[in-house]
């Protein structure tokens, strides 16, 4: 049976369980607004820990990935349980475990208790994972690329919008409470989940590639080597980035700070979708070229001593995001064919948690031995060594 992607004009039958266009937004406004709390509140943990008697906020770094590193060891374990089970059951009950999770820390009125809720909200949630499991069973081929590369799009703007929206709250409702507020948003998305239709039969669980032999693991294996070097290369320098800025800029803004801060995101948001035209043919020659700008970008984070450097450098950088955000999405949506899409996407978050916390670890081991620009040199050469291994690795995740 032939595990090409269906061309755009495939008849439905080919999608068992498929959704259409204003479903799959549904699914993406549902994770944009569970994420609100999940991206804009931490942080906020310096502010917030001194009421829970940590005075000088020194827990902050590592409570910081304590979501992270729990979201990625339970997404294996509930993306195996959805492919039994069934993949709205499991996303409903990730938008639920952020609810009580959230409550919980809102609640807190001790760093333990505070901490323990943390735990939760990586252990519970995963609506990332939980979201793209569910998606993975409904589409295929471009129409699960596309989708997969919007649902980047709904993190990319939660992570630009959040922060300033607890900042604007911050004057009436403490960044602390904010959290009990933010629970009625993943309570919401629920609610409004519970109105979409549960995908059909998995087509791994039916679909097989090369005429019934199970789908071979080696060009998967791969997969998750790129998006564990890719995400490794770009969040390497989210850090200290602040910092950075202040060292090459004495006296700029926070607002100016904050811009540049978010000026590869934004540059994911305006060609995301142009992007995805462009590439979802040759997914591979577009990772190789993100590999390379994102080394150049951050290369120039090194570089540049002036406010239109490091502009230039940060978008750059955002378009090697792009490129590689979508890519890797292309090539997920291809390796899903033949395989139980929630024990799939379950460790290819397991795999990009685990280069983020791996990151944050290197950022903060250069950063203090270095200082600052450390960070973005050592990204540099993991997305120069990835745009090699791209380059002489012949491989197909189909």
């Amino acid at each position: 049976m032939s595990t090409r992607a269906p061309e755009r004009g495939a008849p439905a039958v080919d999608r068992p369980g498929g959704l259409d266009r204003r479903q799959v937004h549904a699914v993406a406004a549902c994770y944009f607004v569970a994420s609100f709390a999940a991206l804009g509140l931490p942080p906020y943990l310096t502010a917030i820990l001194p009421s829970l008697g940590d005075r000088e906020g020194r827990w902050a770094g590592l409570l910081y990935i304590v979501p992270t590193v729990f979201s990625a060891l339970g997404a294996p374990f509930w993306g195996r349980l959805a492919d039994r089970f069934g993949r709205k059951r499991l996303l409903l009950r990730a938008q639920l475990g952020l609810t009580l999770s959230f409550l919980l820390a809102g609640a807190a009125d001790s760093l333990a208790a505070f901490t323990v809720a943390l735990v939760l909200q990586g252990f519970l949630g995963g609506t990332f994972a939980a979201t793209n499991g569910y998606l993975g069973a409904a589409l295929r081929g471009s129409e699960l690329s596309r989708a997969l590369t919007l649902m980047q799009g709904s993190a990319r703007a939660s992570l630009v919008a959040a922060p300033i929206l607890v900042g604007a709250l911050s004057p009436w409702v403490s960044p602390h409470r904010q959290y009990l507020l933010m629970a009625v948003l993943p309570l919401a998305a629920a609610a409004l989940l519970a109105f979409l239709p549960e995908p059909g039969r998995p087509h791994g669980s039916t679909a097989r590639t090369g005429g019934g032999r199970p789908a071979p693991a080696g060009p998967l294996r791969l997969l998750y080597l790129f998006e564990f070097a890719f995400v490794f290369a770009t969040i390497v320098s989210f850090p200290y980035l602040i910092a950075l800025v202040e060292q090459r800029l004495p006296g700029v803004s926070g607002t100016v700070s904050g811009v540049l801060f978010a000026l590869p995101h934004l540059v994911y948001l305006l060609s995301a979708g142009r992007v995805h035209r462009m590439f979802h043919h040759r997914p591979r020659s577009g990772l190789f070229a993100a590999f390379v700008l994102v080394g150049l970008g951050l290369a120039g984070h090194g570089a540049a001593h002036s406010l239109p450097g490091l502009a230039l450098a940060r978008a750059v950088l955002g378009v090697g995001l792009t490129l590689g955000l979508v890519c890797l999405s292309v090539l997920a949506a291809a390796a899903a064919e033949g395989r139980a899409p929630g024990r799939m996407f379950g460790t290819l978050e397991l795999v990009s948690k685990g280069g983020a916390v791996a990151a944050g670890a290197a950022a903060a081991l250069v950063n203090g031995a270095f200082g600052p620009t450390a960070p973005v040199l050592a990204g540099t050469a993991a997305a120069a060594l990835a745009a090699t291994l791209v380059l002489l690795t012949r491989w197909s995740p189909r």
